[in-house]
């Protein structure tokens, strides 16, 4: 603290990577984080991927003392995984999930049943007001054919809309998260554009770690290689982001970020290095002015971008939902035929004939079982659509307003 006009502030963030039975070493890895947290003596922790509340009691036991206030925010099937640790009160808390997020039927990747969310905590420190963000987006999985983009560019409007309505009493806004996309993703510029967050990586004056501040690298032991062999430095998808909103100015003194292996252990605290920043915050004598209108041209070529990638979205999920409608009708006109096929046999018209009770019974099982599926996937691609057509909307209104100006 320096008086009280200025203060540092010093925040950590990871995504923990806690799913209880898939990731390795689960509760070993936990227990690192809060030796290192405790530790550190970090102001805000932001986790992501603490799927399990057990996880998270555990570590609030464990940084109690150190972290009286903190808030885990719950939301899907299996929860958003977020949570906030806080040296300082929290004054409110507030959860947002995403509209759109990935497919029921993609098991193999689960986003769909974790929630994916938004969430906020608003904090005061020494008189100045601070939104603090936490969030984490649908994963890329292939970037050559990324079928999620358009899901996780909405799930970037939302967080930019959210974030844009929401802070307006504050004095500074944070955000940290796991956002899955590069720097220089449609879904980052259009985050950072829309919302005027400054990226503490950029801004740093000083930073030590991994290079290019990735934050999935090859040396990790837990990363898949194979995803990580067009980069072979590694990605940067994990990120702080922050403003100042009225009187003030942030600055980031130093970025950090792991760099493999916890000190004196054979294992990394998460499959993701963690990020660490030291932001300044000062009081000024007058108000921060608005942003320059000379970024207002390149912000409607990023929203023209991004409506473009969900407008594709929309076709394909258009296209599905047309499939899924008409597989829906072909298995109740199955089911038709079968039931006219039995009324004629009990009505004695194939008595000539043996009726094949078996046959005819798997044949409406499937027939039904197909109708089920084929009903539920329609009604989700109709949702999907819904959305994707908000979201396009939403977008042509910003667009329109953005060249009027």
């Amino acid at each position: 603290m320096e008086g009280d006009l200025a203060l540092r502030l010093r925040i950590f963030d990871l995504n923990c990577w806690a799913i209880r039975y898939l990731s390795k070493r689960r509760q070993e890895r936990v227990q690192l984080i809060g030796d290192m947290v405790r530790r550190e003596g970090f102001d805000l922790v932001l986790l992501q991927e603490v799927w399990s509340e057990q996880d998270y009691s555990d570590l609030k036991a464990k940084l109690g003392g150190h972290y009286p206030f903190s808030h885990y925010f719950r939301s899907g099937v299996i929860g958003s995984g977020l949570c906030v640790f806080s040296r300082f009160p929290i004054l409110d808390t507030l959860l947002y999930q995403y509209s759109l997020n990935g497919y029921p039927y993609m098991l193999q990747h689960g986003d769909w049943f974790c929630g994916k969310s938004v969430g906020l905590v608003v904090i005061k420190i020494s008189g100045i007001v601070f939104n603090v963000y936490v969030t984490h987006l649908h994963a890329e999985y292939c970037r050559e054919k990324d079928a999620y983009l358009p899901h996780r560019l909405v799930q970037a409007w939302e967080l930019a809309q959210f974030i844009r309505h929401t802070s307006k009493a504050a004095d500074v806004v944070l955000l940290g998260g796991d956002l899955n996309m590069h720097p220089e993703d449609v879904g980052i510029r259009l985050l950072r554009g829309w919302t005027g967050l400054r990226d503490a990586f950029a801004e740093a004056m000083h930073f030590e770690g991994c290079e290019d501040g990735c934050t999935l690298i090859p040396d990790n032991c837990f990363t898949v290689k194979t995803e990580l062999l067009p980069f072979p430095l590694g990605i940067r998808i994990d990120y702080i982001l922050y403003k100042a909103i009225s009187s003030f100015t942030v600055k980031c003194e130093e970025l950090k970020t792991t760099t493999g292996t916890a000190p004196g252990m054979d294992i990394p605290f998460s499959d993701h290095e963690a990020v660490m920043a030291t932001l300044h915050i000062q009081r000024q004598g007058q108000a921060v002015g608005a942003t320059s209108s000379t970024a207002e041209p390149m912000l409607a070529d990023v929203v023209t971008e991004a409506r473009t990638e969900v407008g594709v979205g929309l076709r394909a999920a258009q296209r599905q939902r047309y499939s899924t409608g008409r597989m829906a009708v072909l298995a109740l006109l199955l089911l038709l035929l079968q039931a006219t096929a039995a009324l004629g046999a009990l009505a004695g018209l194939a008595a000539g004939q043996p009726f094949p009770k078996l046959s005819f019974s798997l044949l409406a099982f499937l027939a039904i079982g197909v109708l089920l599926l084929a009903t539920g996937l329609h009604l989700f691609h109709t949702i999907e659509v819904k959305m994707l057509q908000g979201t396009e909307e939403q977008m042509r209104m910003a667009l329109r307003a953005l060249q009027e100006r």
